[in-house]
């Protein structure tokens, strides 16, 4: 039977997005709200998955080390709720190209077929328009997180992580 997933960005969706590349466990903010909302989406028999752009590898800022540690962390904090985590190492202007980079959909695409995901019961959410645009080429529902609904690029938008898990649970 197939299976019905959230994609979730991590900057700014899962942690406070810094101004620079957040890559220290130290500075890694969970927002009120996420932890039980991710509960309610498990508990609601959606997977978790994340993904996300991490060109800090690509420019020589930190490690894929430095990425684990911060999901290792994030795992620790919210009791293991993800299921997994796809991240894209390049910077079109440092490295290389990669289909993996959202906007692209590539780690949407490997987790839909390595998890037999069902496209028509899944979601992205994310604070970019590269989310909404990596979401809508992989088939999956959009919720575009922003305070301003006018700058919405998803097929619907929430202010808080909160308003989003109600959004994933809520449609049938």
């Amino acid at each position: 039977m197939k299976q019905k997933c959230v994609f979730l960005d991590r900057d700014g969706v899962l942690n406070q997005d810094l101004d620079g590349y957040l890559y220290q466990v130290e500075e890694m903010i969970i927002p009120e709200g996420v932890v039980e909302g991710l509960q309610q989406m498990k508990n609601a028999g959606y997977l978790l998955i994340v993904v996300t752009n991490q060109a800090g590898i690509a420019k020589g800022l930190y490690t894929r080390e430095d990425v684990l540690k911060c999901h290792q962390y994030f795992q620790e904090q919210c009791g293991y709720l993800l299921d997994d985590l796809y991240y894209c190492s390049h910077h079109p202007d440092y490295d290389s190209r990669s289909l993996m980079r959202k906007p692209g959909s590539l780690m949407l695409e490997k987790a839909i077929a390595k998890y037999d995901i069902d496209i028509t019961a899944s979601w992205m959410v994310g604070d970019r328009d590269r989310d909404m645009q990596a979401g809508k080429r992989a088939g999956v529902q959009t919720i575009h997180l922003t305070p301003d609904p006018n700058k919405s690029a998803g097929d619907k938008h929430a202010s808080n992580f909160l308003a989003a898990t109600q959004l994933v649970i809520q449609t049938p």
